[in-house]
């Protein structure tokens, strides 16, 4: 049996007028320092338990949550909690205000925003 499989061209003949076998870039790529910075955000959120805590102070009224309501929904104690919500605060999608013996935390405004324009075509 022959199976046929389609062959592109990338000869000289079949560039382009401006002589690049590839399109051109239509907007500035990411430098070393940006890519750097949006490496540790990505880093930040790629945990599950992160996404689940995320995730639950933007549902939230206000979107704003109590670490002591933190600690139940993702079934850990609240040190372990508290060490997720560190990093993500650090990589500053969450901020944290202390009210008496407990931290709440609050949701930046277009935190997850930003991380995608960085990804997305203009």
């Amino acid at each position: 049996m022959v199976t046929m499989i389609d062959i592109t061209d990338v000869s000289a003949n079949a560039r382009d007028a401006s002589g690049a076998c590839c399109a051109p870039l239509v907007r500035e790529p990411l430098g070393a320092d940006e890519a750097e910075q949006l490496a540790r955000s990505i880093k930040a959120l790629a945990d599950p338990t992160r996404l689940r805590l995320l995730s639950i102070v933007a549902a939230s009224e206000g979107r704003e949550a109590c670490v002591c309501d933190l600690t139940a929904p993702v079934g850990l104690s609240q040190p372990t909690v508290s060490h997720h919500l560190k990093i993500l605060t650090e990589a500053g999608f969450l901020t944290r205000s202390k009210r008496g013996t407990w931290a709440y935390f609050s949701l930046v405004p277009e935190s997850l925003d930003r991380v995608a324009r960085v990804l997305l075509a203009a």
